[in-house]
């Protein structure tokens, strides 16, 4: 056996029984849920919540079970994902970070042993995010540096949307090096003086994600944690975009249950309706109905691009760079498609809920808007009309699709 082969899996983290898999954490779920809509009204961020999860290992569901984790397929962390997006949305997000973190590891161990991240998912620890800058950085150039300081090597610089890092033990930060320019992920250990995070997301919707800026002074990072972002996994952005697409669909789901509850209490009704009871009126079960349909579909959905990213994961297993390469375009399309199509399914199943119910539920103390507001922020990550040309660039020219996506200040034009 060649020292190559000593460093692969036996098996990889190709799927297990999901239902087995879903029953060690659905009561965890459940336990979530009972608390959401209170987090939501007072905006508490769920820290309490994500410890349990870290306990019962649910980080690590998609370590190889060689290594102690559970060997979840990426369809079945997706179908984990929507279910606990179902007890409260902003929590898929806020482990967004962890998860690609570690996929990148997974995808780095056909190459080099892993062991060390592994025993640390399987440990607890949680990985956050740090990539975006603000202010006037320009697209393509980043502001934070890793740095040689004495025997040590050191980052100094602002993120923002930096998802889920106030809950994690590490932060996946994009950096670049002062010594040679080259762009690298820094893997920082949170737990020191250098690093600073602060809860300022201001936005309307997956409020309580931890979605605020860091702060990096001198903070410490180890030679091995350095890691070159040319080595990336190339089907990152696509790994990226379905955690949101969990997040769409189980906020679908969580509109369409808190709605039917609502319908089955409800006992005032319109003299212009079709029943004495509401959820005997044919036109409300029809509006239950059809938004039931909309969500069942975009879980559906989302479950057949988790399988181009999961291709995409073995492939890189497979010695064949002809079939890898056919696959980071497949799980790249297949995630812009699914995203086109469950924005618009989820954003209209939650809206049009409302027609189901008189205008009492737009009461504050229901919060039901809050569907539609995680919704509608989650959409609006990788704008739309960016995927619907880079789908229909690819199907008319064959044009290969971004596998990076940056964001900064553009040029003025003259």
């Amino acid at each position: 056996m060649t020292a190559q082969q000593q460093h692969l899996p036996p098996v990889l983290s190709t799927g297990t029984d999901y239902q087995a898999l879903a029953e060690r954490f659905r009561p965890i779920f459940a336990r979530i849920q009972s608390g959401a809509l209170e987090r939501e009204q007072t905006r508490s961020l769920p820290f309490e919540q994500v410890k349990w999860l870290k306990e019962a290992g649910f980080g690590a569901v998609r370590v190889p079970v060689e290594f102690g984790g559970a060997g979840a397929s990426l369809p079945q962390l997706l179908q984990l994902l929507i279910e606990l997006a179902e007890a409260d949305s902003n929590l898929p997000q806020a482990l967004r970070g962890h998860f690609a973190f570690v996929e990148d590891r997974l995808n780095a161990h056909a190459s080099s042993p892993q062991d060390t991240w592994f025993k640390r998912f399987v440990e607890g620890d949680l990985v956050g995010n740090a990539w975006t800058e603000i202010g006037a950085v320009k697209i393509g150039e980043v502001g934070t540096r890793v740095s040689r300081q004495g025997d040590q090597w050191v980052v100094n610089g602002t993120k923002y949307y930096s998802t889920g890092s106030i809950f994690a033990d590490w932060i996946d930060l994009y950096a670049q090096r002062d010594d040679n320019g080259s762009d690298v992920i820094a893997a920082v250990n949170v737990h020191q003086p250098g690093v600073k995070q602060s809860d300022d997301w201001d936005g309307f919707g997956q409020r309580t994600t931890g979605s605020g800026t860091s702060v990096f002074e001198n903070a410490v990072v180890e030679a091995e944690n350095l890691i070159d972002f040319a080595t990336r996994f190339k089907y990152q952005t696509a790994f990226y975009q379905l955690v949101l697409l969990a997040v769409l669909a189980g906020s679908g789901r969580a509109a369409v249950r808190d709605i039917t509850e609502q319908v089955n209490k409800r006992t005032r009704i319109f003299s212009t309706g079709n029943a004495s009871q509401v959820s005997q009126d044919v036109q409300v079960q029809q509006v239950v109905g059809k938004a039931s349909a909309q969500v069942y579909a975009a879980e559906a959905t989302a479950l057949r691009a988790a399988g181009a990213s999961q291709r995409a994961y073995e492939s890189r297993f497979g010695n064949n760079s002809e079939a890898e390469h056919t696959a980071n375009i497949a799980a790249e399309l297949e995630s812009a498609q699914a995203q086109v199509v469950i924005s618009d399914l989820v954003l209209r199943a939650t809206s049009d809920l409302f027609n189901a119910l008189g205008a009492s539920a737009t009461s504050t103390g229901k919060a039901l808007d809050r569907h539609w507001r995680n919704a509608r922020t989650a959409a609006s990550h990788n704008p739309l009309i960016y995927k619907e040309r880079i789908i229909g660039d690819w199907e008319i020219n064959g044009t290969e699709p971004p596998y990076v996506w940056q964001i900064g200040r553009g040029s003025k034009q003259g």
